[in-house]
């Protein structure tokens, strides 16, 4: 039989510190909620491989002139030596791609696309985030009113979604837009179309947030921590932006991601019936409506539509790899 363990204080006794540290020497360290999604998004090759593009977009739009003087012509310039005047389409193959022109030149007026496919990227992102910003401070402000005071405050902002929800969107923006003078509320040109795009996008959208945002706080306000907020005295202003938002954070930040790429196929869309930002202003809606005319060239046409389709989706994996990093049970 073998001796006992000696568990008097000896060499043979493990120090409650050593069991911790383990045989690297390193004490555990306890992960924050955010340290443990960041672990689950960095695992997620998508949603990373999504992130890369977003910010790679991002920074394409930010130093969009750095990059132009660089690699391209300024964008409303027209290069009539690239356009060859019997057909009035691009010399050479491929809508006239070279080291000069990296994604060819515009039929007719021999505009370089590179450069209006990199300035479209700021109006279209520029108008998207803001427009969702706006949709999501309107909608969690409203939500929460609805899902923490319920009664007739729920009743009314709750026939207000619906009303919202049931308001024909594309054809009151297809109006408006087109009733609107070209100087109004000290804005005029460019900073008047982008700014009647956010209200129109981000102040008709607001619902589809809101309602997620009311049944969470419909959740939350049932929770252990709510009440015993309530019974140490605290009100509802407490309650609410000290209690509730801070839960609330993940939903929305979730939300937001997957609403961006919906906000800008819907100004691509308005760009593209000619009521968003006015021409020469490059847009890729605006690019890709000047291509019908041209459908014999499709080059026209596939640049900014890949610029498109490539945002929203690296926005799309984004939120989705964000949405299942941050709440694992809702795969």
């Amino acid at each position: 039989m073998t001796a006992p363990l000696d568990v008097s204080g000896s060499a043979g006794e493990a120090a409650p510190e050593a069991v911790l540290e383990g045989a690297s020497g390193k004490a555990i360290v306890g992960r924050s909620l955010g340290q443990i999604a960041w672990m689950r998004l960095k695992r997620d090759k998508v949603a990373m491989g999504g992130a890369f593009i977003v910010v790679f977009l991002i920074l394409v739009a930010v130093f969009a002139p750095v990059i132009v003087a660089m690699f391209g012509h300024p964008p409303l310039d027209f290069n009539q030596d690239q356009i060859d005047p019997a057909t009035l389409a691009p010399k050479g193959a491929y809508g006239g791609m070279s080291t000069e022109f990296l994604f060819g030149v515009e039929p007719l007026n021999g505009r370089d696309l590179f450069s209006r496919v990199v300035y479209g990227a700021r109006i279209s992102l520029l108008i998207a985030f803001l427009a969702t910003l706006l949709s999501v401070v309107i909608g969690t402000i409203m939500g929460v009113m609805a899902g923490f005071f319920g009664g007739w405050a729920d009743t009314v902002i709750g026939r207000t979604m619906d009303v919202f929800l049931a308001f024909p969107l594309l054809v009151f923006a297809i109006a408006l837009a087109g009733v609107v003078p070209d100087k109004a509320f000290g804005l005029s040109g460019d900073a008047l179309r982008i700014a009647l795009l956010v209200f129109i996008i981000g102040f008709f959208n607001w619902p589809y947030i809101g309602r997620i945002v009311r049944g969470q706080t419909l959740s939350l306000r049932e929770r252990e921590f709510v009440d015993a907020a309530r019974s140490l005295g605290a009100r509802g202003p407490y309650i609410i932006f000290r209690e509730l938002l801070p839960n609330l954070m993940a939903p929305i930040l979730i939300y937001a991601t997957l609403l961006i790429p919906s906000n800008i196929l819907f100004e691509a869309a308005l760009s593209f019936l000619g009521v968003g930002v006015k021409p020469p202003t490059p847009t890729w809606g605006g690019m890709l409506a000047d291509a019908v005319r041209f459908y014999t060239i499709p080059h026209f046409t596939i640049v900014p539509g890949l610029a498109i389709f490539v945002t929203v989706l690296a926005f799309n994996l984004f939120g989705d790899g964000l949405r299942d990093a941050i709440d694992p049970r809702s795969r």
